[in-house]
């Protein structure tokens, strides 16, 4: 790197501390969140920082507002897949790198999705509250819940998530279709020309596609209808790609079966028509959030940046 320090920037408490470790040991660090005023301080110190690790996360990202106080800033390295939350446009605009972690998390979040699936359809997190509340005992036997194998998995965005998310559905005997922009030949699956296709063949929707503008509530009223009473949708993409007041309404008329969710529209923030209801299993943004994954993800994050710094390709370029 030279004599000149390389000056990086960490923008949220939400990085691990495996990567904070490596940072410190390699690089110049500074902590936004730990200054006092940041505004004061990013005027003071923005045009000296070369590089801004940030995460996925709606709390963290990189806006316009704080790229434009980074005026030399030349790399964004995320540490997570999802990247909607960077603005994309101005970091390509001013020719800055943007890194992400692709792969290193596709099972654990496939994982995540299935174990959704499976909860809601069999309503075990339910149960275990009807177990513990001494309903068992007082009400007898709990209601019937429903078949998982021979159904079909219909999964939105056939990428690294999707198709690890589709061998764990074959596993359960389930039928799985998908609908994907661009045409996958490589996959023995059932392509659907459009989304409201899949969701009218599906019994459970799963969403494992991108966030951003171009997927903002994809998933609305028309979608759920499709899915029909008797579907389930599962969420382990992100908040904004499902309509949460559509999704609130059409749980409250029964035109879907039930939820499982792992993403929220203003996370960390969820709505009380939805924590109220045994039909939807809730978890709270932790698909990834394995040791083993984030150690991988927080691994990633740091080869990216120090290729960069020592002038080599990075290995997960998103711009």
């Amino acid at each position: 790197m030279g004599s000149k320090p390389f000056n990086v920037l960490l923008k949220g408490p939400l990085l691990p501390q495996r990567l904070q470790d490596n940072l410190d040991a390699h690089f110049t660090t500074s902590r936004l969140w730990q200054q006092e005023d940041q505004a004061a301080w990013l005027v003071q110190h923005g045009a000296s920082i070369d590089a801004l690790v940030t995460s996925g996360n709606a709390l963290m990202g990189a806006n316009a507002a704080l790229l434009a106080q980074l005026p030399n800033l030349k790399v964004i390295c995320s540490n997570g897949v999802g990247y909607d939350a960077i603005d994309i446009a101005t970091a390509e605009a001013r020719g800055i790198v943007v890194t992400n972690t692709p792969g290193v998390l596709n099972s654990c979040v496939a994982d995540t999705g299935m174990a959704l699936l499976l909860d809601v359809a069999r309503r075990i997190s339910a149960s275990d509250r009807y177990v513990r509340a001494g309903d068992w005992q007082a009400k007898g036997r709990y209601p019937l819940t429903t078949k998982v194998g021979g159904k079909v998995c219909g999964i939105v965005g056939l990428g690294g998530i999707g198709k690890d998310l589709a061998k764990r559905a074959q596993a359960f005997d389930m039928d799985v279709h998908f609908y994907n922009p661009r045409s996958r030949p490589d996959v023995p699956y059932t392509r659907h020309e459009s989304l409201l296709s899949l969701a009218k063949q599906a019994d459970f929707l799963v969403l494992t596609l991108p966030g951003g503008a171009s997927t903002h509530h994809l998933v609305n009223a028309d979608v759920l209808r499709a899915l029909g009473p008797k579907g389930f949708l599962i969420n382990i993409a992100r908040g904004s790609v499902v309509d949460e007041q559509a999704l609130i309404a059409a749980l409250e008329a029964g035109e879907i079966a039930g939820a499982g969710l792992d993403v929220f529209e203003h996370e960390p923030a969820v709505p009380a028509a939805l924590l109220q209801r045994d039909d939807v299993v809730i978890t709270p943004h932790l698909a990834s959030s394995t040791h083993e994954t984030m150690a991988a993800m927080a691994d990633l994050v740091f080869e990216n940046l120090l290729a960069f710094s020592q002038g080599e390709a990075v290995l997960t370029r998103v711009v």
